[in-house]
């Protein structure tokens, strides 16, 4: 085989070539740095081209020949190329913004965030799956710059908020907010595999859509993805043809039904999420019922005085509450008001049950016991930040060392957070197998439980 010569083109201006063209839009596509894109993305963008006279081996083992490709142009891409080094549109709305002329949008790629996030809408596994095969199906072209009829941008994130019925656009770095953290072995269809490289989204960043193992040794799955030059199904190595130990798996919240249907009822029906506007004051339906019924069987009892029934009470809320805080949450994320995933732990019998009264419940505070169960309690991401100084970051910094995770302390550890404490924790992180911002160096619940196991 022909060992390949590897040239640097730079895309003439006036050439009407595809793949001039197609690097030309590249180099134009690329993100501001306000909206997280490298520095490097903007300027003068040079194409690393692959020339050979040979036969390429191209994935799986199919060869096909090298295009010809005149001097100093650059060769279009096709869909075998396994590296997809696509620009990334940021978060928008469907459809991309104002009709411009002809019927045309104007994109809206890189919209700022919003601060708060509209609810999720339910869906189920064979629901995303079948969404995921409608773009297989239609052969939908890649773009960045593009919407396709149901309103999604044409891109790989695009189309993972497309099959997870997202009610916008989102991109690599922020579908991570709308997933659970999922570990290869608990992988289902539906769930997303996904690398977000902070350091240059446009470098290398994409996201794939599992559709199951296509191997009993967990080699291979399904992918449903979007890239050049269109949608496609094809059997992937795991995690990915290249940065593969960089994807990182998530499960989309708002996932309804699941194994196990608890007590009392039946069917989806039974076990999908009804909705936020099904609690809550005022709220009165058999929801409100079978939510008092499950925290009670998960150790809520002591929260009711009599019930529960249909009628929203603070019973209610306190023993939601004291159930969200046993799975290590804070803040907003145990306001006492069941969401698509408390409701899934409590209907699929997951997670943690509500400890008895005085184990580890408030979790605040210098003080208290400082048993066992009071350290298993995530005090809350504040406390482990540059230039805090607490007991919490003393106990993190003594159980890494016990856990074989101390290495970057050279004295203590002590209450101040330190970047040896960011590194030893970023140590452990990365031996969960996390990757990128799961893996920042600064403790989370899921971190704190594992820790603390």
């Amino acid at each position: 085989m022909t060992m390949p010569v590897f040239d640097e083109y730079e895309p003439a201006a006036d050439c009407g070539c595809p793949g001039c063209a197609q690097e030309r839009r590249a180099a134009a596509l690329g993100l501001t740095v306000a909206a997280g894109g490298h520095p490097a993305a903007h300027g003068a963008r040079r194409a690393l081209v692959l020339a050979t006279a040979a036969g390429v081996v191209l994935g799986g083992g199919a060869a096909g020949a090298a295009s010809a490709v005149a001097p100093g142009h650059a060769p279009a891409r096709t869909g075998a190329d396994h590296d997809p080094d696509t620009p990334q549109g940021g978060p928008g709305p469907l459809h991309g913004g104002r009709p411009g002329r002809d019927g045309e949008t104007t994109p809206t790629a890189h919209v700022t965030p919003t601060a708060t996030r509209p609810a999720l809408r339910i869906t189920t596994r064979a629901e995303i799956i079948d969404r995921a095969k409608r773009w297989v199906d239609a052969r939908v072209p890649y773009s960045m710059e593009k919407y396709w009829s149901d309103g999604y941008r044409q891109d790989c994130s695009g189309y993972v908020s497309m099959a997870w019925n997202l009610d916008g656009n989102e991109w690599t770095g922020s579908l991570a907010q709308y997933g659970t953290l999922t570990a290869k072995d608990q992988l289902e269809p539906g769930d997303i595999l996904l690398f977000h490289n902070p350091a240059d989204p446009n470098k290398g960043s994409h996201v794939t859509i599992f559709g199951g193992w296509s191997d009993d040794g967990r080699t291979h799955y399904i992918a449903y993805e979007q890239t050049r030059p269109h949608t496609r199904r094809l059997a992937t190595p795991y995690a990915y043809w290249n940065n593969s130990a960089r994807y990182v798996g998530y499960r989309y919240n708002g996932i309804s039904g699941g194994a196990g249907g608890g007590a009392g009822g039946g069917g989806s029906t039974g076990t999908a999420y009804p909705g936020a506007k099904s609690f809550g004051p005022g709220a009165n339906n058999r929801y409100v019922t079978r939510l008092g019924k499950m925290l009670v069987a998960r150790g809520g009892k002591r929260f009711y005085s009599q019930g529960p029934g249909p009628g929203w009470g603070e019973a209610d809320r306190r023993a939601t509450e004291a159930f969200q805080r046993a799975q290590g949450w804070r803040g907003a994320e145990a306001d006492g008001l069941p969401g698509p995933h408390t409701w899934r732990l409590l209907v699929q019998n997951a997670g943690k049950d509500i400890p008895a009264a005085g184990e580890g419940e408030g979790g605040g505070g210098d003080g208290g016991t400082g048993g066992t169960a009071g350290a298993t309690v995530f005090p809350g991401r504040e406390h482990f930040r540059p230039g805090r100084s607490n007991g919490y970051v003393e106990m993190l910094g003594r159980q890494l060392v016990r856990k074989g995770y101390g290495k970057h302390y050279t004295s203590g550890p002590g209450p101040r957070w330190t970047e040896a404490d960011r590194r030893n924790v970023e140590a452990f992180q990365r031996a969960q197998g996390w990757r990128g911002a799961a893996a920042d160096g600064y403790p989370g619940p899921q971190t704190w439980r594992r820790l603390f196991a």
